[in-house]
């Protein structure tokens, strides 16, 4: 099997073990609202940001939707605070990315995090330089699930986004990527989250050899 044009991977829950801090900042936020945070509320936030997190937010939480903006941002404050204590990669990633650089395949990033917040957790766990560039919701004028931080990914890469394989842990994430017309692997962060059909393929994580395989890393 042939190698992608590039390779262009998800960041939370995907690339970095960071899901956790952005739960412990969403138990925190919700227990001031007096709210028990679930795996409901968790599966409609994953992998959304910005405007489509700030409606989640004031809806699960009873508030205007005019308060969600500054709900987000509380949000994103009590993440930073959980990331002062370090990040990790997640199982697989860096033997991955590893691996696709030596096969010379162009590899991007594509979060829906606020930029800051990736710096940060990327720089923590020491894969910033793995990557050709990263695109977040706030290079593009819509977040994921639009298409334009993937398309973006591929446009600074230098490559057609029909030849990309994108890496995703979320439904949002996997749409997007789908609506750019890329190839989507999914490694679920959820087993209950729904991809409705978005996903190409499913694996069990990073370290999968079927993703290698399926990458074409096998054949290189």
């Amino acid at each position: 099997m042939s190698l992608p044009a590039a390779v262009i991977f998800d960041n939370d829950g995907l690339t970095l073990d960071s899901e956790e801090l952005w739960t412990e900042a969403e138990e925190k936020l919700f227990a001031a609202h007096e709210i028990e945070f679930n795996d409901g509320h968790k599966i409609a936030l994953l992998g959304n940001s910005g405007p489509h997190a700030a409606t989640i937010l004031a809806r699960e939480l009873g508030r205007p939707d005019e308060e969600g903006p500054a709900l987000v941002e509380e949000m994103n404050r009590l993440v930073y605070v959980a990331l002062e204590d370090g990040c990790e990669p997640m199982p697989g990633a860096v033997e991955l990315l590893t691996a696709l650089g030596a096969a010379g395949v162009p590899v991007a990033l594509c979060s829906n995090s606020p930029r800051a917040f990736v710096d940060r957790a990327i720089a923590a766990a020491g894969v910033a330089d793995f990557f050709g560039t990263i695109v977040t919701a706030e290079d593009v004028p819509l977040g994921k699930p639009a298409p334009d931080p993937y398309l973006e990914a591929a446009r600074r890469l230098g490559a057609a986004p029909g030849e990309c394989v994108a890496l995703e842990d979320s439904p949002p994430g996997a749409a997007s990527a789908a609506a750019a017309g890329m190839t989507v692997y999914v490694i679920p962060s959820f087993e209950d989250a729904d991809f409705a059909g978005a996903e190409d393929r499913v694996f069990s994580s990073l370290a999968d050899p079927e993703l290698l395989a399926a990458i074409g890393l096998d054949a290189a």
